[in-house]
Protein backbone atom coordinates (compact mmCIF):
# COMPACT_ATOMS: atom_id res chain seq x y z
CA UNK A 1 0.00 0.00 0.00
CA UNK A 2 1.06 3.15 -1.22
CA UNK A 3 2.46 6.19 1.50
CA UNK A 4 1.36 9.89 0.95
CA UNK A 5 2.77 12.49 3.70
CA UNK A 6 -0.85 14.00 3.92
CA UNK A 7 -2.77 10.65 3.83
CA UNK A 8 -4.35 10.14 7.94
CA UNK A 9 -6.17 7.10 8.72
CA UNK A 10 -9.41 9.08 9.24
CA UNK A 11 -9.70 9.40 5.77
CA UNK A 12 -10.50 6.04 5.27
CA UNK A 13 -14.11 7.24 6.28
CA UNK A 14 -15.17 9.22 4.09
CA UNK A 15 -13.33 7.67 1.57
CA UNK A 16 -15.60 4.18 2.44
CA UNK A 17 -18.31 6.79 1.98
CA UNK A 18 -17.79 7.97 -1.46
CA UNK A 19 -17.50 3.98 -2.19
CA UNK A 20 -20.60 3.32 -0.88
CA UNK A 21 -22.57 5.97 -2.52
CA UNK A 22 -24.66 4.48 -5.35
CA UNK A 23 -23.89 3.47 -7.79
CA UNK A 24 -21.47 1.22 -5.04
CA UNK A 25 -18.14 0.36 -5.94
CA UNK A 26 -14.61 2.52 -6.96
CA UNK A 27 -15.05 5.75 -7.92
CA UNK A 28 -13.57 6.75 -11.65
CA UNK A 29 -9.92 8.82 -10.95
CA UNK A 30 -11.71 12.30 -12.29
CA UNK A 31 -15.30 12.13 -11.25
CA UNK A 32 -17.21 15.06 -9.70
CA UNK A 33 -17.24 13.13 -6.52
CA UNK A 34 -13.89 12.15 -6.10
CA UNK A 35 -11.85 15.52 -7.32
CA UNK A 36 -13.96 17.01 -4.88
CA UNK A 37 -13.03 14.78 -1.85
CA UNK A 38 -9.10 15.23 -3.21
CA UNK A 39 -9.44 18.49 -3.22
CA UNK A 40 -10.80 18.66 0.73
CA UNK A 41 -7.99 16.22 1.69
CA UNK A 42 -5.52 18.05 -0.02
CA UNK A 43 -4.43 14.92 -1.71
CA UNK A 44 -4.30 13.91 -5.37
CA UNK A 45 -7.22 11.81 -6.82
CA UNK A 46 -5.22 8.79 -8.35
CA UNK A 47 -3.84 8.31 -4.30
CA UNK A 48 -7.52 8.14 -3.27
CA UNK A 49 -8.32 5.75 -6.72
CA UNK A 50 -5.37 3.55 -5.75
CA UNK A 51 -6.73 3.53 -1.63
CA UNK A 52 -10.10 3.10 -2.63
CA UNK A 53 -9.21 -0.70 -4.56
CA UNK A 54 -7.16 -1.34 -1.55
CA UNK A 55 -10.28 0.11 0.67
CA UNK A 56 -12.35 -2.83 -1.98
CA UNK A 57 -10.09 -5.48 -1.18
CA UNK A 58 -10.18 -5.34 3.06
CA UNK A 59 -6.40 -5.53 2.55
CA UNK A 60 -5.50 -5.19 6.15
CA UNK A 61 -7.05 -5.92 9.84
CA UNK A 62 -7.90 -2.60 10.20
CA UNK A 63 -9.82 -2.23 6.52
CA UNK A 64 -11.71 -5.34 7.86
CA UNK A 65 -12.47 -3.73 10.92
CA UNK A 66 -14.19 -0.74 9.01
CA UNK A 67 -16.22 -2.95 6.90
CA UNK A 68 -17.25 -4.96 10.01
CA UNK A 69 -18.24 -1.46 11.83
CA UNK A 70 -19.75 0.42 9.07
CA UNK A 71 -20.92 -1.93 5.78
CA UNK A 72 -24.20 -2.14 6.95
CA UNK A 73 -24.28 0.71 8.94
CA UNK A 74 -24.20 3.71 6.65
CA UNK A 75 -26.11 6.54 8.97
CA UNK A 76 -23.29 5.88 11.88
CA UNK A 77 -20.67 6.02 8.88
CA UNK A 78 -22.22 9.31 7.59
CA UNK A 79 -22.33 10.84 11.26
CA UNK A 80 -18.91 9.78 11.71
CA UNK A 81 -17.94 11.87 8.69
CA UNK A 82 -19.95 14.30 9.49
CA UNK A 83 -17.72 14.37 13.06
CA UNK A 84 -14.26 14.82 10.92
CA UNK A 85 -15.36 17.51 8.61
CA UNK A 86 -15.71 19.51 11.94
CA UNK A 87 -12.78 18.78 13.71
CA UNK A 88 -9.79 21.35 12.84
CA UNK A 89 -8.37 21.51 10.15
CA UNK A 90 -10.45 18.64 7.95
CA UNK A 91 -11.34 20.94 4.70
CA UNK A 92 -9.13 23.57 5.78
CA UNK A 93 -5.58 22.04 4.26
CA UNK A 94 -4.16 26.19 4.13
CA UNK A 95 -4.59 25.62 8.11
CA UNK A 96 -3.80 22.37 8.97
CA UNK A 97 -1.19 21.73 6.74
CA UNK A 98 0.96 25.10 7.83
CA UNK A 99 4.12 24.33 7.47
CA UNK A 100 4.14 21.78 5.45
CA UNK A 101 5.34 21.80 2.16
CA UNK A 102 3.01 21.46 -0.24
CA UNK A 103 2.93 21.44 -4.04
CA UNK A 104 0.24 23.16 -4.99
CA UNK A 105 -0.28 21.69 -8.84
CA UNK A 106 -2.57 19.41 -9.59
CA UNK A 107 -5.00 21.38 -7.53
CA UNK A 108 -4.54 24.60 -9.79
CA UNK A 109 -6.05 22.57 -12.66
CA UNK A 110 -9.28 22.88 -10.51
CA UNK A 111 -9.45 26.84 -9.86
CA UNK A 112 -11.45 28.65 -12.17
CA UNK A 113 -9.34 31.27 -14.99
CA UNK A 114 -10.22 34.07 -14.04
CA UNK A 115 -8.10 36.66 -16.61
CA UNK A 116 -10.41 35.97 -19.39
CA UNK A 117 -14.12 35.80 -18.08
CA UNK A 118 -13.74 37.14 -15.11
CA UNK A 119 -16.53 40.23 -16.46
CA UNK A 120 -18.95 37.53 -17.06
CA UNK A 121 -21.45 36.38 -14.25
CA UNK A 122 -23.03 33.21 -16.25
CA UNK A 123 -21.12 29.93 -15.51
CA UNK A 124 -21.44 28.58 -19.08
CA UNK A 125 -18.44 31.73 -20.08
CA UNK A 126 -16.45 30.14 -17.01
CA UNK A 127 -13.29 28.13 -17.48
CA UNK A 128 -10.70 25.92 -15.36
CA UNK A 129 -7.68 24.18 -17.22
CA UNK A 130 -9.69 21.33 -16.90
CA UNK A 131 -11.97 22.45 -19.84
CA UNK A 132 -7.92 23.85 -22.24
CA UNK A 133 -6.55 19.86 -22.04
CA UNK A 134 -9.99 18.22 -23.11
CA UNK A 135 -10.45 21.09 -25.79
CA UNK A 136 -6.49 20.68 -26.65
CA UNK A 137 -7.38 16.97 -27.12
CA UNK A 138 -9.79 17.85 -29.65
CA UNK A 139 -8.15 20.29 -30.96
CA UNK A 140 -5.69 17.98 -32.27
CA UNK A 141 -8.47 16.12 -33.87
CA UNK A 142 -9.73 18.89 -36.25
CA UNK A 143 -8.29 21.46 -38.93
CA UNK A 144 -8.53 24.95 -39.01
CA UNK A 145 -11.21 25.37 -40.96
CA UNK A 146 -13.33 22.84 -38.77
CA UNK A 147 -12.68 24.74 -35.59
CA UNK A 148 -15.94 27.00 -35.67
CA UNK A 149 -19.39 26.62 -33.38
CA UNK A 150 -21.08 25.08 -36.26
CA UNK A 151 -18.83 21.62 -35.70
CA UNK A 152 -20.51 18.47 -33.94
CA UNK A 153 -17.92 17.67 -32.05
CA UNK A 154 -17.20 21.13 -30.63
CA UNK A 155 -21.18 21.53 -30.21
CA UNK A 156 -21.15 18.04 -28.35
CA UNK A 157 -18.04 19.13 -25.79
CA UNK A 158 -19.96 22.18 -25.31
CA UNK A 159 -22.85 20.28 -24.10
CA UNK A 160 -21.12 17.97 -21.74
CA UNK A 161 -18.66 20.63 -20.31
CA UNK A 162 -21.74 23.32 -20.03
CA UNK A 163 -19.47 26.04 -21.34
CA UNK A 164 -20.82 27.47 -25.00
CA UNK A 165 -19.23 26.49 -28.30
CA UNK A 166 -17.82 30.16 -28.81
CA UNK A 167 -15.83 29.83 -26.01
CA UNK A 168 -14.52 26.30 -27.38
CA UNK A 169 -13.46 27.87 -30.13
CA UNK A 170 -11.76 30.96 -28.29
CA UNK A 171 -9.51 28.52 -26.64
CA UNK A 172 -8.56 26.39 -29.96
CA UNK A 173 -7.94 29.77 -31.23
CA UNK A 174 -5.77 30.70 -28.31
CA UNK A 175 -3.93 27.26 -28.99
CA UNK A 176 -3.19 28.24 -32.85
CA UNK A 177 -1.18 31.06 -31.62
CA UNK A 178 0.51 28.29 -29.31
CA UNK A 179 1.59 25.91 -32.22
CA UNK A 180 4.58 25.86 -33.33
CA UNK A 181 3.18 23.94 -36.95
CA UNK A 182 0.55 26.74 -37.67
CA UNK A 183 3.40 29.48 -38.25
CA UNK A 184 0.27 31.79 -37.32
CA UNK A 185 0.42 35.21 -37.56
CA UNK A 186 -1.30 37.33 -35.40
CA UNK A 187 -1.61 41.30 -34.29
CA UNK A 188 -3.75 40.62 -31.01
CA UNK A 189 -2.79 38.08 -28.61
CA UNK A 190 -5.84 35.90 -27.18
CA UNK A 191 -6.42 36.97 -23.41
CA UNK A 192 -6.22 33.13 -23.43
CA UNK A 193 -2.55 32.53 -24.63
CA UNK A 194 -0.94 32.54 -21.18
CA UNK A 195 -3.31 29.72 -19.57
CA UNK A 196 -3.38 27.77 -23.19
CA UNK A 197 0.35 28.08 -23.68
CA UNK A 198 0.74 26.55 -20.11
CA UNK A 199 -1.46 23.46 -21.36
CA UNK A 200 0.60 23.39 -24.61
CA UNK A 201 3.81 23.33 -22.76
CA UNK A 202 2.85 20.42 -20.23
CA UNK A 203 0.86 18.50 -23.38
CA UNK A 204 1.26 20.04 -26.78
CA UNK A 205 4.19 18.19 -27.54
CA UNK A 206 3.33 14.72 -25.51
CA UNK A 207 2.37 11.68 -26.94
CA UNK A 208 -1.19 12.38 -28.44
CA UNK A 209 -2.61 8.95 -27.92
CA UNK A 210 -1.83 9.87 -24.04
CA UNK A 211 -3.42 12.81 -24.44
CA UNK A 212 -6.45 11.55 -25.68
CA UNK A 213 -6.35 8.81 -22.61
CA UNK A 214 -6.60 11.51 -19.90
CA UNK A 215 -8.85 13.42 -21.61
CA UNK A 216 -11.10 10.62 -21.59
CA UNK A 217 -10.53 10.32 -18.25
CA UNK A 218 -10.99 13.76 -16.81
CA UNK A 219 -14.49 14.15 -18.98
CA UNK A 220 -15.61 11.79 -16.25
CA UNK A 221 -15.65 15.35 -14.11
CA UNK A 222 -18.30 16.85 -16.08
CA UNK A 223 -20.86 13.69 -16.71
CA UNK A 224 -24.14 14.02 -14.66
Amino acid sequence: MANHPLWQEEYWLPLMQLYLKKPVGVKTIYSRSMVELALELNIEPQFLYEQMFWLRRHSTPSLNLLWDKFANHLKRLNAEVEQLRLMRGFNHADEFYRGVEIKDTWQNDFKPLTDYYAEYNDGKYMLIPLHLIIILDLYFHLTPITMVTETSEIQDLAKLTDITPEVIVDVMDAFQQCDPYFNRVTLEVSPLFESCHDIWQRYGNGNPQQLAALASQLKEYFRK
